[in-house]
Formats: C-alpha cells, sequence, structure tokens
C-alpha cells in the first residue's frame, strides 16, 4: 500500500531540519510526497549581493533541496516571512493572518492530492517562532476541512537534543556561549512523542538537503544553525539527526513510539 504525504512547512530550510529523512524515505519507499511552504523566509538571516533578493534566492534553495530529497511537488504559498519577533506583523506576515485563510488554501492541496498524512510543527512551534506556531494552527484546521486522517506534528526529542547538544559542547565547533540548557524548554519531552522514525539510511539525503540552503549555510554573522550543523563531524551529525519525532494527537504515546508514519492508516484500512 502506497500514500500521499504532505509536508508543511514555515520557511525554506525547516523542511531540511526537521522532516528532510522522513520525506526522502517515503520517497524511496514508493510514497507521494508533497512539500509545501508557506513563505520564501525573506526575513532570515544571511548574507546576499542583493538583500532584497533574499527571498527569491531561498526560494530557488527550497527547490534544490526538494529535488534531493526526491518530492513529487512543491508548493510555496508565498505569504510575508513575519520575522523571528513578528517584525513584520502590521506588514501582513504570516504569522498575523487569519487562520482560515492560508488554512483554506492548503485544504485545496490536500484534497488534489488525497493527501493521507500532514505534517505540521508542534504546538511550541519547537522554538517559537510565530510562523512556526501559525503553521501549527494552519495545518490542524486545514486537515480539519479537507479531512486528511492521519496529522503528525513535526518536532525534536527535547532530551535527546540536550544530550546531543552536550556531547557538541565539548568540541571545538561549539560557540564560546553555547549552552545546552537553553534547550530545556524547546520543542517537546519525549513523554509526548509517538513517532521515533529512525532515517539513517537518508542520512546522506538529509545533510544534502541543507547543504542546499546555502544562504543558511555559509557566511554572515550570528548564529547560523545549518552552518553549524554542517560543520559536525560524521558520528556525531548522525548522532544528532540519525532520528525524526512526531506527536500524533489522539494517539496515546508509549514506552515504545512508532517507527512508521503511516501505521494509523494500515491499522484502520
Amino acid at each position: 500500500m502506497t500514500y500521499t504525504l504532505v509536508s508543511f512547512h514555515a520557511h525554506p530550510d525547516d523542511e531540511a531540519l526537521l522532516t528532510a529523512g522522513t520525506l526522502a524515505k517515503a520517497a524511496a519507499e514508493g510514497h507521494r510526497v508533497v512539500l509545501v511552504v508557506a513563505t520564501s523566509g525573506e526575513a532570515g538571516l544571511a548574507q546576499v549581493a542583493d538583500s532584497g533578493r533574499l527571498g527569491a534566492t531561498r526560494s530557488a534553495e527550497l527547490e534544490a533541496s526538494a529535488t534531493v530529497l526526491g518530492c513529487h511537488r512543491l508548493v510555496q504559498l508565498g505569504y510575508p516571512d513575519s520575522g523571528l519577533h513578528s517584525e513584520f506583523g502590521d506588514r501582513g506576515g504570516f504569522a498575523g493572518l487569519d487562520v482560515d485563510e492560508p488554512a483554506r488554501r492548503l485544504a485545496e492541496i490536500l484534497r488534489e492530492e488525497s493527501a493521507d498524512v500532514l505534517t505540521v510543527y508542534d504546538a511550541r512551534g519547537g522554538y517559537g517562532h510565530p510562523d512556526h506556531i501559525q503553521v501549527h494552527h494552519v495545518g490542524h484546521r486545514a486537515a480539519e476541512l479537507a479531512g486528511t486522517p492521519v496529522v503528525l506534528e513535526a518536532t525534536v526529542n527535547r532530551r535527546a537534543l540536550v544530550r546531543a547538544a552536550r556531547a557538541v559542547r565539548w568540541t571545538r565547533l561549539a560557540p564560546k556561549d553555547f549552552s545546552p540548557e537553553r534547550m530545556r524548554d524547546v520543542y517537546s519531552d519525549p513523554n509526548e512523542i509517538t513517532h521515533r522514525v529512525d532515517v539513517g539510511a537518508y542520512i546522506g539525503q538529509k545533510r544534502a538537503s541543507m547543504q542546499a540552503h546555502v544562504t543558511q549555510s555559509t557566511g554572515g554573522d550570528g548564529p547560523r544553525t545549518l552552518a553549524f550543523c554542517l560543520r559536525l563531524p560524521r558520528w556525531l551529525y548522525l548522532r544528532a539527526f540519525g532520528h525524526e519525532w512526531f506527536i500524533e494527537r489522539g494517539r496515546t504515546p508509549g514506552p515504545d513510539p512508532s517507527t512508521d508514519i503511516f501505521d494509523s492508516l494500515t491499522s484502520t484500512r
């Protein structure tokens, strides 16, 4: 049995960090994979020759990432990037929109694709970015409108993240002010997680997806998440990114999270 997976994200490069391995795995196993991104990330940190073209540049990088992962369709909704602190909310940023407007557009895609599974973000938006929180609300509403049977919230096991960060701290790659303890309140408690997907066999595609986002992985001042991740030695990169985590609302978490994002479908058919 093959299924259609739609993965909804806020900005180009979010798919690389949170779901790239799962998307590559699903595509390799013969499932249809559709990537939908709300904004072009024009408010993100980057150094490009023409800062006004950052959105277009990041959109092109997203296309390269989608190709690497084997996505069958890429849809860019074109909403304005709100910025980390909602700097552009008063100019119609994605985070400031009424949920139903983008939800209707996403629901139309879900219906066109007869989507079986939709991925969004956890209720915290991972680390609290307003566009990520909006993806959570918009995605759940769209699934309700379209009747999509399974919604998975892409997240990170907070405990595993802190452990990996502590390992990174002992490398010379970590910034001097790097503190694993700051990560205790981001993403999700392991007791909330219902799915833990082993993507070790697809770590090459995940890394290539990150590398496709050149504006976010090279140069610039300040914290650059992708740049930092791509400097990790292979063993530590695999430890940090070899699994991807999801929460299925309505499903009771157990001691052994599912390894198959489609298992709620197979158990009902």
